[in-house]
C-alpha cells in the first residue's frame, strides 16, 4: 500500500480538475525487474506522473504512448528490458520482460477511490482483474471476501485467504492465479504498516522523514508538550502528548512498529508498560541493553509476587524485543542511527533476511500459463 504515498497527491489533483489520465500496472515480471507485480503509475493528460514501475528505464516510454494504446479501451503491452531484444525497438539491458496493464481514467478511477480509502483508514484489500480474453481490465476489489461464485470472486477469495496463510508479511504485494479460463492477476495489499514513535527528540526527526518515504502511518508521542509539535513533524499522521491514558487507547496492530526513544527513563517505562501486551511486530528501545533489562526487571516486579518468575518474566521479554535497536550499518548521529533502525523494521516487517542481495539467488517468474495468456 505505500505505493499510494506518491501516488495519491497527483491522483487527487487529477480528480479535482476532472482531468484524463492513464494508470498503469505491472501485472507480469518475466526475469529481472526492478519492480514487482502490483507497482503503478499514473500517467496525467498534461504530462505528469506519479509512482514507479521501473528503476527509470520504462515509465516515459509508457507515458509517451499511454493515451494512444488506451484509445480503445483496456490493454496490456509488453515491455522488454533486455540489452538486445528485436521485439521491442528499445532495450534498457535491465534483463527481464515486464507485461503492463494500461487504462483510462474511466475504468481507473474506481479502483483508486478504493485503494484512497483503504490507505487513508488502514485497511487491506484485495482485487482480481482479467488481464487477457475477452474482459480484460474487469475487475472485483474488496475488503471482506466474497462468495466465489464465478472467477473474479474466486481470485479475490484464494487473494484475502492467503492472508492466513503464506503471506503474513506486511508489506506483501501480489500473488497471480491463472487457473481460471482467462488469466486474472490478483493481488492481497496489506494495511499500510504503522510506525508509533515514542520520543520527540531530534533523532526521531529523520526517523519520521524516512518512515514517511516508505509510506507508513506515523504518530509521534513524547510527554512533553513543546517537543509534540505538528511544525517539528511534519510528516507525521498524528502527533499528541502522551499520558498514561492515551496510550492505552492507541491503534496498535500485529503488524506494526513502535520505537521507544524518549531518553527518559520514566517515559520510556510508561511506554513499555502500555505496548507490551500488544505485542506488536516490532517493539524496540534505543539505549544500552541493561537499561532495558532493568526497565523490564522492574514491570515484572509490579506484576509477580515471585522474585524468581519477575525475572523469568523479564528475561523471556527482554528475548522479544528490539534492544538496542537498530542493525549494525556503523556511522554515528540521529541520521545513520535513523537508517539503522528504519532498516530493521523494514527487514522484521518484510520478513527478510537482510542479507546482501549478492549473495541470493533471486528469481523471478509469474506462472507460464499466465505469460503465455498474456502474449497472445
Amino acid at each position: 500500500m505505500n505505493e499510494m504515498n506518491h501516488l495519491l497527491p497527483l491522483w487527487r489533483d487529477l480528480r479535482e480538475a476532472d482531468q484524463d489520465f492513464v494508470l498503469a500496472t505491472i501485472v507480469a515480471v518475466e526475469g529481472s525487474g526492478y519492480r514487482k507485480s502490483g507497482a503503478r503509475m499514473i500517467v496525467a493528460s498534461d504530462g505528469r506522473r506519479a509512482g514507479t514501475i521501473s528503476g527509470g528505464c520504462l515509465e516515459a516510454e509508457v507515458a509517451k504512448k499511454a493515451f494512444w494504446h488506451t484509445e480503445n479501451g483496456p490493454v496490456v503491452r509488453r515491455y522488454s528490458t533486455h540489452a538486445e531484444d528485436g521485439d521491442v525497438p528499445y532495450g534498457m539491458g535491465c534483463g527481464g520482460v515486464v507485461h503492463v496493464l494500461l487504462e483510462r481514467r474511466i475504468s481507473a478511477q474506481p479502483l483508486l477511490s478504493a485503494m484512497t480509502e483503504a490507505y487513508d483508514y488502514r485497511q487491506p484489500m484485495a482485487v482480481a482483474t482479467f488481464v487477457g480474453g475477452t474482459k480484460l481490465g474487469q475487475r472485483l476489489f474488496s475488503t471482506a471476501t466474497p462468495e466465489p461464485d464465478d472467477d473474479l470472486s474466486k481470485a479475490i477469495h484464494d487473494a484475502l485467504s492467503l492472508r492466513q496463510t503464506a503471506l503474513l508479511s506486511a508489506t506483501q504485494r501480489a500473488v497471480q492465479f491463472s487457473d481460471f479460463a482467462e488469466s486474472i492477476f490478483a493481488e492481497w495489499i496489506a494495511p499500510r504498516p504503522g510506525l508509533f514513535v515514542v520520543g520527540a527528540g531530534n533523532d526521531a526527526q529523520p526517523l519520521v522523514r524516512m518512515a514517511r518515504e516508505l509510506g507508513w502511518y506515523i504518530a509521534v508521542m513524547d510527554g512533553r508538550s513543546h517537543l509534540a509539535t505538528r511544525e517539528r513533524f511534519p510528516e507525521a499522521d498524528a502527533v499528541f502528548r502522551i499520558t498514561p491514558d492515551s496510550l492505552a487507547t492507541l491503534d496498535l496492530r500485529a503488524t506494526d512498529a513502535v520505537a521507544l526513544m524518549t531518553h527518559s527513563l520514566e517515559q520510556d517505562k510508561m511506554a513499555l508498560r502500555a505496548m507490551l501486551p500488544h505485542k506488536p511486530a516490532y517493539l524496540g528501545v534505543l539505549g544500552p541493553r541493561q537499561r532495558t533489562a532493568d526497565m523490564l526487571h522492574e514491570l515484572a516486579i509490579e506484576s509477580e509476587d515471585n522474585p524468581t518468575q519477575a525475572e523469568r518474566t523479564a528475561n523471556l521479554r527482554l528475548e522479544s524485543l528490539y534492544a538496542p535497536m537498530g542493525l549494525d550499518l556503523g556511522g554515528d548521529g540521529p541520521a545513520p542511527i535513523a537508517l539503522a533502525i528504519i532498516a530493521e523494521i523494514q527487514q522484521t516487517l518484510t520478513q527478510h533476511t537482510g542479507r546482501a542481495l549478492r549473495e541470493l539467488k533471486i528469481t523471478v517468474a509469474p506462472p507460464p500459463a499466465m505469460v503465455e495468456s498474456l502474449k497472445k
